[in-house]
């Protein structure tokens, strides 16, 4: 049975989309923070028992740090949508550095809670 009215095409070049509410980019944005959590310890898990038993699998480790990474960027699309504004820590070499890291994914020194591997020596001012 034929349908009774027929919707035209519509031509939807020069359209703007619809922007989503921020209620509903919120919750994404936390859904997607938990499951990029959960993803993080399963590759750890991964790679933990991939090193037990004393071989590698380039292939599906890659897959899933490439899920990671997806995540990392819708992300960044809910953030720039919500207008957050965030500072990008970056490492001495210049390179940014990845939310969570511990080490430069440019030059691999380990990250402190400044992003500096070295601690600040403070020396006392001569007395005169």
């Amino acid at each position: 049975m034929a349908p009774l009215f027929r919707r035209r095409a519509r031509d939807t070049e020069g359209i703007t989309p619809r922007r989503p509410q921020p209620g509903v980019l919120r919750r994404e944005r936390r859904a997607l923070l938990k499951a990029r959590d959960d993803m993080l310890g399963d590759l750890g898990g991964l790679l933990v028992e991939m090193y037990r038993r004393g071989g590698f699998r380039d292939d599906l480790l890659a897959e899933r740090a490439a899920t990671v990474i997806g995540i990392d960027a819708r992300l960044a699309e809910i953030e720039e949508l919500l207008h957050v504004r965030r500072h990008v820590p970056r490492c001495e070499c210049g390179a940014p550095i990845l939310r969570g890291s511990h080490f430069c994914p440019s030059c691999g020194r380990p990250l402190g809670g400044n992003g500096a591997s070295e601690e600040t020596i403070i020396e006392p001012a001569p007395e005169g």
